[in-house]
């Protein structure tokens, strides 16, 4: 495990957990099995399905951001994450393997996280959709009941009004 890269992720998340070990991980295995680095734009994107400590390793370590529109949420709860280089059209899903790790403490098991070979911490696979278009800029439109703006794509048509999301009386009938 490369301790420059250990702390440059504890430095900018704050602490040192387990999660930010997993984070740290699995962006090892985007540097070592896709040949990727620091992102200076949306070249490399990573789709994470997981809003957790690791997060912040992809920040730090390949500076993917949500501003930059080279972060993704998925929400599926997972512990993985899907980069793409955008120049190569290289792709990888991290995953992170189950593990019984009831009676080990928080600190062996960061530990291990760290210092097991990235075949045993993760499963590898291709992922099952395309990378995100690049971020594109939208006209700011003004809510005719708050007065707030957002972006066109953001607002919506409510009895003939052009409403933002937080003044939506949403309608839905089922499923």
């Amino acid at each position: 495990m490369n301790r420059e890269i250990w702390n440059k992720a504890v430095a900018f998340h704050g602490h040192e957990c387990p999660g930010l070990a997993i984070g740290v991980k699995a962006c090892e295995a985007a540097f070592e099995k896709m040949g990727i680095g620091v992102s200076d734009d949306e070249e490399i994107v990573c789709v994470t399905e997981n809003d957790a400590c690791g997060v912040d390793a992809v920040q730090a370590l390949l500076s993917c951001t949500i501003g930059k529109g080279n972060l993704i949420y998925r929400d599926t709860g997972k512990q993985a994450f899907s980069f793409f280089n955008r120049k190569n059209g290289k792709r990888l899903r991290v995953c992170l393997k189950a593990h019984n790790k009831d009676n080990i403490e928080r600190e062996q098991w960061q530990e291990y996280l760290l210092g097991a070979p990235l075949d045993e911490v993760f499963s590898f696979s291709v992922p099952t959709f395309d990378p995100p278009e690049k971020a594109r800029r939208f006209q700011t439109v003004i809510c005719e009941l708050c007065g707030e703006g957002a972006p066109e794509h953001k607002m919506h048509l409510q009895e003939g009004k052009t409403v933002c999301g937080d003044c939506l009386n949403s309608y839905s009938r089922g499923w």
